[in-house]
C-alpha cells in the first residue's frame, strides 16, 4: 500500500520527528492544494494579530474566521446531502420491495391483503388502507378489511380537484379513510388511484404516527410509481379496461 505523498523534509530526523517551519513551508509550496484538499485543518490555523489596540481590525484574522465559517457551512451541507441520499435510497428500496410483494399476489383478495397488511411493515408505516368512491346504487361498505367506501367527490375534496397526491402532517387521520386507525395518524400520504375509465376514483392511503414521516416538501415519484403499479394489477385481476 502507498500513503499520501509527502515532502522528504516532513519526515523529520530520527531524533526529532516534528518538522520545522521551513519544512512545512517547503511542503506547502510543493503541494499548493493541500489545504483545499484538507479543509478541516483551516479552523486550526491561528494567525498572529498584526495590530493591537482598540478599533483596529486584523484582516488576516477576519479572513481566516470567514474561511472557517464557510468550511463549517459546507461540511453541514455535505452531511445533509449524505443524509438525504441515504433516506432516498432507503425509500427506493422500500418501494421496490413493496412492488415485488404486490406482483406476488395469487388472486385479487390476496392483493388486497398484501396492500392493507403486508405493506405496513414493508413501507415502515403504521396503517395502509384502500379507498374507493361509492358508485351509484353501489354498496356503502366494502366487504374486505382495510378497504373503505367514500362518498362521491371525497377524493377531490381530500386531494384537490385532479391532484395526484397529498403529503402532510396531521393531528389525526380522516376516519372515512383510515377507519379505527385514524386516531394514531400524525402524518399521511394520500395517492389517487384511477384503475380504469369506467371505475370510480380511489385512494391508496399511508398513515404514520411519526409526524415527520410525510410532509409537503417530499418527492412523490416513488409513491406514484407504486400507485400506477397497483392500478395495473387492479385492471388485471378485475378485467377492467384501461
Amino acid at each position: 500500500m502507498t500513503g499520501k505523498r509527502t515532502s522528504p523534509n516532513l519526515r523529520g530526523r530520527a531524533t526529532d520527528p516534528t518538522p520545522d517551519a521551513g519544512a512545512v513551508r517547503e511542503f506547502l509550496q510543493e503541494n499548493p492544494n493541500f489545504l483545499s484538499d484538507n479543509p478541516d485543518l483551516l479552523p486550526l490555523l491561528q494567525p498572529e494579530a498584526k495590530h493591537s489596540g482598540e478599533n483596529i481590525l486584523d484582516m488576516g484574522q477576519i479572513v481566516t474566521r470567514r474561511l472557517s465559517d464557510e468550511v463549517a457551512r459546507l461540511q453541514a451541507l455535505h452531511d445533509e446531502l449524505l443524509a438525504n441520499g441515504r433516506a432516498n435510497l432507503a425509500s427506493q428500496n422500500q418501494v421496490h420491495a413493496a412492488a415485488l410483494a404486490l406482483m406476488g399476489a395469487r388472486n385479487f383478495e390476496h392483493l388486497i391483503h398484501i396492500v392493507t397488511r403486508d405493506l405496513v411493515e414493508v413501507l415502515g408505516v403504521d396503517t395502509v388502507t384502500l379507498c374507493v368512491e361509492a358508485a351509484e346504487d353501489g354498496p356503502t361498505r366494502a366487504p374486505m378489511a382495510g378497504v373503505y367506501v367514500l362518498p362521491q367527490g371525497r377524493v377531490d375534496a381530500l386531494l384537490g380537484p385532479g391532484a395526484a397526491t397529498l403529503l402532510e402532517a396531521v393531528s389525526g387521520g380522516d376516519h372515512l379513510v383510515f377507519g379505527p386507525g385514524a386516531g394514531l395518524v400524525r402524518s399521511q400520504a394520500l395517492i389517487r388511484l384511477a384503475p380504469s375509465r369506467i371505475s370510480p376514483p380511489g385512494l391508496l392511503a399511508l398513515g404514520s404516527r411519526d409526524g415527520e414521516k410525510f410532509h409537503s416538501g417530499q418527492g412523490t415519484e416513488l409513491l406514484q410509481f407504486l400507485s400506477r403499479l397497483l392500478e395495473r394489477l387492479f385492471r388485471t385481476w378485475l378485467d377492467l379496461p384501461s
